[in-house]
């Protein structure tokens, strides 16, 4: 019997050191405190754009009237009518204040930890989505920082349901805050909806990688619902809505040109 001849084949990645192709890097507690950071940053960046907004209140809702003003002549404002169902039924306007006040900043963290612990290899991608459609959100705010509809003057004909129901909740009745911290908000930070731009981030993800049929459902909801519920409790207008979807499709093709530029940076020798 003749010997048996094997041909080595490449090193696995294992023993070579090195991460195979699209594999998941292997992160511990220093990744752990870097994914920290950047969301710390990212919340500080998005609390921090209130000082940089300029006009104050007057110029704020003249940016909101050009919006509304753009909805009728595209006979698209249906924020009067959402607002007035969910201030005419409590058990609309109730939980939809709930859901504006928590979900947002519930939610998204849940997603993110869910795709770092379940779903490495798509997690640095999607994080970076995140960030930059975040990053292009908080531009828009400083460049044109709208009025939400609660803020307008009484003749719009607007409801601030949140300050309608502010004895149940645990914000205040002038922002979506806890009580006694709407200066630590930018309250005109209108235009984009992060509320829904994030919310549709999450419904992505939900659909893309989970495989519970109930959980990609929920996922293939939440944008929805937090659209209705953004317009309804008087906190965004449908441009705001079509604005923060915008800026995740944006987000959405930069990320994989930015994460290029900066592995080839990375990869770079060092002098």
């Amino acid at each position: 019997m003749s010997p048996s001849v094997t041909t080595a084949g490449p090193a696995p990645a294992e023993t070579t050191g090195q991460a195979a192709p699209g594999a998941p890097r292997a992160w511990g507690r220093a990744g752990w405190l870097r994914e920290l950071l950047l969301v710390a940053v990212v919340y500080f960046a998005y609390d921090g754009s209130r000082l940089l907004v300029r006009g104050g209140v007057q110029q704020a809702q003249r940016d909101a009237s050009h919006l509304l003003d753009v909805e009728r002549w595209l006979h698209l404002d249906p924020e009067h009518w959402l607002n007035a169902d969910f201030t005419d039924h409590r058990w609309l306007g109730i939980p939809a204040d709930f859901a504006y006040a928590s979900l947002h900043y519930l939610v998204t963290p849940a997603v993110l930890v869910w795709l770092w612990r379940h779903h490495r290899e798509v997690y640095r991608r999607a994080r970076t989505w995140l960030g930059l459609s975040t990053v292009l959100a908080l531009v828009g705010f400083v460049l044109f920082p709208a009025a939400p509809p609660r803020l307008l003057p009484a003749g719009f004909g607007f409801t601030d349901t949140m300050a309608q129901h502010s004895a149940i909740g645990w914000w205040g009745g002038d922002a979506s805050t806890p009580k006694g911290l709407a200066s630590m908000t930018n309250e005109f930070a209108a235009m984009p909806s992060l509320h829904v731009g994030w919310a549709l981030w999450c419904g992505l993800m939900l659909l893309t990688c989970a495989r519970d049929r109930t959980v990609r459902t929920l996922g293939a909801l939440y944008p929805v619902v937090i659209a209705l519920v953004v317009m309804g409790t008087a906190n965004h207008y449908l441009l705001d809505v079509l604005a923060g979807a915008g800026v995740i499709a944006v987000g959405r093709a930069l990320t994989g040109p930015v994460l290029r530029l900066w592995d080839r940076r990375l990869a770079r020798p060092r002098p």
